[in-house]
């Protein structure tokens, strides 16, 4: 941890994650979505006495389905770029993503010189929780009770 902050400076943050969060949660959303969509355009596989009786080797995948499946590559692609590109703007604000699907990010921030995190997510007004640094989300402590 670097560059520390103070509850009031990771509260104004607050806008820009959760509009950033709600959008990562979207997209990873959809890739999942893609990827049960591209593995259910694979070709069942040939097994028992189909694969001993003939060829063992899978029939082809027919030219609308390749098609079909270079689409979505291709927008699955796309996505995963949008993603990468705000997990690195969270990162150049500072915070440390922990999970896309709660939206939990976590702060650095300094308690009598001992670092600790703010820890935060989606549904959350504001920064109301904390733990100390080598700890994470299950050890976490209302903000009330930094000391």
């Amino acid at each position: 941890m670097s560059d520390y902050f103070d509850l009031d400076r990771a509260n104004a943050l607050l806008p820009e994650l959760r509009e950033t969060l709600l959008r990562l949660r979207t997209m990873r959303a959809e890739v999942v979505a893609m990827r049960d969509g591209l593995l259910a355009l694979r070709p069942e596989p040939v097994s028992g006495a189909a694969a001993t009786g003939g060829s063992t080797v899978p029939p082809g995948l027919t030219p609308e389905v390749e098609a079909q499946a270079r689409a979505i590559h291709l927008r699955l692609q796309g996505v995963v770029d949008q993603m990468e590109a705000d997990v690195l703007r969270v990162d150049e604000l500072g915070a440390q993503l922990r999970d896309i699907e709660t939206g939990l990010i976590d702060l650095p921030a300094l308690v009598s010189g001992r670092p600790v995190w703010l820890c935060w997510r989606l549904g959350e007004d504001s920064i109301g929780w904390w733990h100390e640094a080598d700890a994470g989300f299950e050890a976490r402590q209302r903000i009330e009770d930094l000391a």
